[in-house]
């Protein structure tokens, strides 16, 4: 995490204990919205084991129950920010997944480090990604049920996978569209196209919609800084998670908002508060924007981001904090 954290931050056996029997039980949503409403009250005071509280419902949800990614996010959004959604409740049953010893010994590590600032943005997604191969056999196809009940998604998923945008062809696209803006976003920071590679990570191999929605995202995630109103900052990136999975339910996202809440458990009270009101903020804009999934980018690559806001009913995201944050802090 690229975040101004004190070194030396040390998870317990009885935090690790309490967050694992947390996160493998079912938390009533009416409780993970208390949490959510007292950490907001005393956002710069709390101490670590309500914080942890409410990151071991962001687990649940993670890895014991993706069905359930949206209910229980929107019950803490809601605590949070102190109204309703303004979107229709998404529901989807079953019961909770077993989450494996292994999960926890690879998760804690990578927690641990993050809290200490010792990853970096490279390999804190890279390992983070790396946990869903480690849950059972099942839970591929639990998370695959689940993002179906996200709009937008079915049919989308139901087209065919998305082909590689080419930088030859947006270095084609007029100024002041889309595609250009896209274009200079990658040369100029030096991104990847896709953020990962599709083809090392199998995503064809998925069931639907994962498939779709995994390669989508790899591609459109910059797209999606841009239209939606995201910085690529670190802060942002946390943010645009909380969106991502408000919009499709996306997995890693879940498992990176886990790992990045329970690391902020250990920092000073107010980082948890600034990056919690971010994510569920970020979260509450995902939800209440169409989706974005629906948008066929490979045809509004010349229009202007502010046309295809316009076209789409898109609004930018207000961040209650300068996008640039943790990077100002580093400099003080």
């Amino acid at each position: 995490m690229a975040s101004p954290m004190p070194h030396g931050l040390v998870f317990t056996p009885a935090q690790h204990a309490a967050f694992e029997r947390a996160a493998g039980g079912s938390p009533a949503l009416g409780d993970v919205s208390s949490r959510a409403t007292a950490l907001k009250a005393a956002a710069f005071s709390a101490g670590a084991e309500d914080r942890l509280a409410l990151a071991a419902d962001f687990a649940h949800a993670a890895f014991a129950a993706p069905h359930r990614i949206a209910a229980i996010y929107d019950a803490a959004a809601e605590g949070w920010i102190g109204r309703k959604l303004t979107a229709p409740p998404l529901t989807a049953t079953g019961a909770p997944g077993a989450i494996p010893g292994a999960l926890w010994a690879n998760c804690w590590p990578l927690a641990q480090d993050a809290a200490n600032g010792r990853v970096d943005a490279i390999s804190i997604t890279a390992r983070t990604a790396a946990l869903g191969a480690l849950m059972a056999s099942d839970f591929v196809h639990r998370v695959a049920a689940g993002a179906h009940a996200f709009p937008g998604v079915t049919a989308a998923a139901n087209g065919p996978c998305p082909a590689r945008i080419r930088m030859e062809d947006l270095a084609r696209r007029p100024a002041g569209s889309l595609g250009a803006a896209f274009h200079a976003l990658i040369v100029d920071n030096k991104f990847d196209l896709e953020v990962l590679d599709r083809d090392a990570l199998g995503l064809i191999g998925l069931p639907k919609p994962l498939d779709y929605l995994n390669t989508r995202i790899l591609q459109a995630h910059d797209l999606w800084h841009i239209v939606a109103g995201y910085d690529t900052t670190a802060l942002h990136e946390i943010a645009l998670s909380g969106f991502q999975m408000a919009q499709f339910g996306h997995n890693y996202s879940a498992m990176f908002l886990t790992v990045t809440s329970a690391a902020l458990a250990l920092a000073p009270p107010e980082g948890f508060g600034v990056v919690m009101d971010v994510i569920l903020t970020a979260y509450a804009h995902g939800r209440e924007t169409p989706p974005l999934i629906a948008i066929p980018w490979e045809d509004v690559l010349d229009l202007s981001a502010d046309a295809i806001r316009a076209r789409y009913g898109v609004t930018r995201y207000l961040s209650p904090f300068p996008a640039n944050l943790f990077e100002m802090m580093q400099v003080a």
